[in-house]
């Protein structure tokens, strides 16, 4: 299969889940009391909005500096991509259940976060496996040499860390688990993410 087609659908996919988050981002409307009032009311759906916004944009940007290294496309390089794919279409919604369930408190509240930070955990580790799979011989046109990849993982792992953290933190508090993976995302966007 030819690299361009496997980065346009990638792209494609991309583009729909960071399209779909910003389709719960709404207030009532007139009638339901001050709009900064309703503004305030909504804060988890916008702060939810801007980690999963900036997580898939950062997932995307560093999708296509490790596919524009790759030499040629496998049928191995084509399931582990449609898995991250499949983990970043759950996004928004895992975005949208804990935007709901975070105020509420109660047991709700804790699970709709930690599923909302196992699911990113689920496309980081998808996304160390694509990593994983560039670091075979001969798959890409410059590869990460051997004494580096220590180094290369160890940048990129911080995400994987912060995301289990956060599934255990979000039983304790919710809003602090939202705030760790804020920070991953945070980090990864001025972290290069290694590339082959």
């Amino acid at each position: 299969m030819d690299r361009g087609r496997l980065e346009a659908f990638s792209d494609g996919v991309f583009a729909v889940a960071i399209t779909l988050l910003a389709l719960d981002l709404a207030v009532a409307g007139p009638g339901h009391g001050p709009l900064l009032g309703q503004l305030g009311e909504r804060w988890p759906s916008f702060v939810a909005y801007l980690v999963s916004f900036f997580t898939i944009g950062v997932i995307w940007v560093n999708h296509h500096a490790l596919l524009r290294n790759v030499a040629a496309v496998d049928r191995t390089l084509l399931f582990l991509n449609l898995v991250l794919l499949l983990f970043v279409v759950v996004i928004p919604f895992a975005t949208r259940t804990m935007a709901e369930y975070l105020t509420g408190g109660g047991q709700d509240a804790h699970v709709s976060m930690a599923l909302y930070a196992a699911v990113f955990e689920a496309m980081g580790v998808s996304f160390a496996a694509l990593f994983a799979w560039t670091l075979g011989g001969g798959r890409t046109e410059r590869p990460v040499p051997p004494e580096a990849r220590r180094a290369a993982w160890l940048r990129f792992s911080p995400g994987l860390a912060a995301y289990l953290a956060a599934i255990v933190v979000a039983f304790v508090s919710a809003p602090a688990a939202l705030a760790i993976v804020g920070l991953a995302a945070l980090y990864y966007v001025f972290e290069r993410t290694p590339q082959s």
